[in-house]
């Protein structure tokens, strides 16, 4: 407490008050530590500069004990402690003011002293006491001589013992005061060591070069290793990749993060992902890093066996896809009325099929891009290598949940212009323009058919055109317009960028 300097700490931590007694006085005096201060070059100087102020041949900064007076800085003296029974301080450090004693020899308190009856035969004593802000009395700084003084100080010398004796306590008021940042520090210092003790991951830390040289009990217990062991834990196949990220975070100052096999205390290696973050000066340099590394073994396990499920699942898709457009071309033999039918509805399964390989989250070839999509659905309908239906836009990023409704439009847009629309002629042609519109975030899609004969509007009414409608605006929540022109139908949609991106 910086303004109550001296006051010891009882059983709970909490400061003891002055009372007045010897016995709280004593128990706060031993609290300040002061022997630490013991031939403190900055009281020797003061005690060395009282005696030369006042003229004497000893100075010296006194602390009064329960049984000893002890001299934290002397000058002219080789004494360390006397006997409290014997101090002249004792009695200057209960005053006010300076207290004087011009000839010890004529004084009743003082004229049987051994002090004054033997060495080093105080005959002159000046004391200004020194005591806490709160008014504990802890001793004085004193001048003495052997040779009485019946005028005592001059205004000027006892000013001036004032003025040291308050820099005395200045310096004892530091040096507490500085024990006290010193126990606070400590004890943020457990209190933060065993907050990172307590966390189930792996707390660690580096200089800015990158050399470890902090990890919490969380790292003895998993791995019981080292510091210097840590890199020898990693398994020798992750070993380079880990060793290049922390060296890229490291020149780019950037956060790092890698995941990695780490050997653990039974021999056993569990996935591990590390991540840490710069610490940087004022001028944006890397002084420190902190990490963290997090057992995943788990879930990386979960995660593997659900890729597993996702390639049996994709496989089976596929499958399905085989076996339906395998019954429908079975059931169409014996039905030979509904082979225009069939053949649309195989058309649409093999249009997912081919589909269905923009969803598949583990085939090797899939893209995210809408362009590809559409060449991928298109490709039957290149004539002698010629490209018949033209795609012309930005390359759009669709998500997974709108490859199916976009592959169902536009194979349903393809399939009616071959059968009604332009691709039924040898010289008709189809244009499809995409534009983003970032400013009311609507990608838009003109499809526009030319070289075919003129369009007919009942073609539109069937199942397939319903199916279009329910794609776009119950799925992907966008809008479709047709326009039955002259020159060939033209099919313009609104999807929302949302509807593409989730």
């Amino acid at each position: 407490m910086k303004n109550q300097p001296f006051l010891a700490g009882n059983a709970v931590g909490q400061p003891v008050p002055y009372d007045g007694q010897e016995a709280s006085r004593a128990q706060i005096l031993a609290a300040a530590h002061h022997r630490a201060l013991e031939d403190d070059p900055e009281l020797t100087r003061i005690a060395q500069f009282a005696a030369k102020l006042c003229e004497t041949g000893t100075g010296l900064v006194s602390l009064v004990e329960t049984e000893t007076q002890s001299y934290l800085a002397r000058a002219g003296t080789d004494v360390r402690e006397t006997p409290r029974s014997s101090s002249f301080c004792a009695h200057a450090m209960l005053g006010q003011l300076v207290m004087e004693v011009t000839d010890a020899s004529a004084d009743p308190r003082f004229a049987e002293n051994p002090l004054v009856t033997g060495e080093p035969h105080i005959r002159f004593y000046a004391g200004a006491p020194l005591a806490t802000r709160d008014g504990v009395p802890l001793g004085a700084l004193c001048v003495t001589d052997s040779v009485p003084r019946p005028g005592g100080l001059t205004d000027f010398q006892r000013e001036g013992l004032e003025v040291l004796a308050a820099a005395v306590m200045g310096r004892l008021n530091a040096h507490q005061e500085g024990l006290e940042s010193q126990q606070e520090l400590r004890r943020r210092e457990a209190q933060l060591q065993a907050l990172a003790d307590s966390i189930p991951d792996i707390a660690w830390s580096a200089d800015a070069d990158g050399k470890l040289d902090y990890y919490n009990a969380r790292f003895t217990e998993y791995a019981g290793g080292t510091v210097d062991e840590s890199q020898s834990l990693i398994h020798p196949d992750d070993f380079e990749q880990t060793r290049e990220a922390w060296k890229r975070a490291r020149e780019t100052g950037e956060e790092y993060e890698v995941e990695h096999r780490v050997r653990r205390a039974d021999g056993q290696y569990r996935w591990m992902i590390a991540r840490a973050v710069p610490m940087k000066d004022e001028d944006g340099r890397v002084i420190r890093w902190f990490g963290t590394t997090t057992d995943i073994d788990d879930t990386h396990k979960l995660s593997e066996s659900r890729e597993v499920l996702a390639r049996e699942l994709s496989h089976r898709i596929k499958n399905i896809f085989a076996v339906i457009g395998g019954l429908v071309s079975l059931t169409l033999r014996k039905q030979p009325g509904a082979r225009e039918l069939g053949d649309e509805l195989i058309g649409m399964i093999q249009a997912l099929g081919r589909a269905h390989r923009y969803v598949d989250p583990v085939a090797a070839a899939s893209s995210s891009k809408l362009r590809d999509l559409l060449d991928e659905l298109f490709a039957p309908y290149f004539t002698d290598g010629e490209r018949r239906i033209d795609v012309a836009g930005d390359g759009i990023d669709i998500s997974p949940r709108a490859v199916t409704p976009l592959a169902l439009v536009f194979h349903e847009l393809a399939t009616n212009s071959a059968k009604y629309g332009a691709l039924s002629a040898e010289q008709g042609r189809i244009h499809l323009a995409l534009e983003r519109d970032e400013e009311t975030e609507i990608v838009r899609f003109t499809w526009t058919e030319s070289g075919g004969p003129a369009p007919d509007e009942t073609a539109s009414a069937g199942f397939g055109s319903q199916l279009m409608d329910m794609s776009i605006s119950g799925q992907l929540k966008g809008k479709l317009g047709r326009k039955w022109l002259p020159s060939g139908l033209v099919v313009e949609l609104e999807v929302p960028f949302d509807a593409l991106a989730s």
